[in-house]
């Protein structure tokens, strides 16, 4: 269902999506994971799942990018309930930003307060090498910024307040387990500032020396949105991004969709061993 953001979502909708899962599996999962481009491995971990595909749940926004399966995984990992989105959405899609809230709100409404969110990014900061995986302390959502906000138009206020606080959108208590948890597993934790694009394009060399000067460390067109959603319905939020390639500053390199799902398969084992490491402790 594609739209403008004149589609607002209603919490009718939200619940009757909640409803049909419920109908489905007999479970309360605490924690949501969403998972980005080429990171559907984590979704493998999962033990025994209940693999709802997206488009048995009216109302559901079904993911058209290669790399995003279209699937709700509810299932056990590391001994708690968890619900795994299989294949984000994204604004280039079409889709209204309200629309591509529902399914952190029906994570909300299925009674998870930790949201675990991951994505494949491009390194801004020319340190980061592909293969990284970068802990996402703080982010700047782009989108939102002119005007395109998941939370346009009428409060929902069952779900959240009219102005949610946004200065600690990713938990520093989770970041600080992250921390630990990649330090036990001797994996090199990179941290940073992810930008979030509507895209689809890649961006100009011009246009990734400017988001240096903006405090960038790595880009892509996801995350923000579902992380502002998380936010104004009271979940902690834990965020990794995937070095999937290094930005060209100077136009040399050309980025690939491909490139991109191709590093996220070898990035995937990491994070696997790291949201398994912190689900274990939460």
């Amino acid at each position: 269902m594609s739209g403008s953001d004149s589609d607002f979502v209603t919490l009718q909708e939200i619940d009757s999506i909640a409803e049909a899962v419920r109908a489905k599996v007999d479970a309360k999962p605490r924690i949501g994971l969403v998972l980005g481009s080429g990171l559907g491995a984590v979704a493998e971990a999962i033990q025994s799942p209940m693999v709802i595909p997206s488009d048995e749940l009216s109302g559901w926004p079904a993911s058209t990018v290669e790399g995003h399966a279209g699937k709700l995984i509810i299932g056990e990992l590391e001994g708690q309930s968890v619900c795994v989105v299989q294949g984000r959405v994204h604004f280039y899609e079409g889709f209204s930003m309200s629309r591509l809230a529902v399914p952190v709100r029906v994570l909300q409404r299925l009674g998870v307060s930790v949201l675990i969110v991951t994505n494949a990014a491009g390194g801004v900061n020319q340190s980061f090498e592909p293969g990284d995986v970068m802990l996402i302390t703080d982010h700047i959502n782009f989108p939102g910024m002119v005007g395109h906000s998941p939370l346009l138009g009428p409060n929902l206020d069952k779900l959240g307040p009219r102005f949610p606080d946004m200065s600690q959108a990713y938990d520093r208590e989770l970041q600080e387990l992250a921390r630990q948890v990649a330090s036990d597993l001797g994996i090199e934790l990179r941290e940073g500032v992810y930008f979030c694009l509507a895209g689809p394009t890649f961006e100009t060399p011009a246009e990734l020396r400017f988001l240096q000067t903006q405090g960038a460390d790595a880009v892509g067109m996801s995350t923000a949105p579902e992380v502002t959603v998380a936010r104004h319905a009271g979940m902690r939020v834990l965020g990794f991004s995937g070095i999937t390639n290094k930005s060209s500053m100077d136009g040399t390199r050309a980025t690939s969709h491909e490139e991109v799902l191709e590093a996220g398969r070898l990035i995937a084992p990491k994070l696997v061993r790291l949201v398994k490491g912190v689900i274990a402790r939460l």
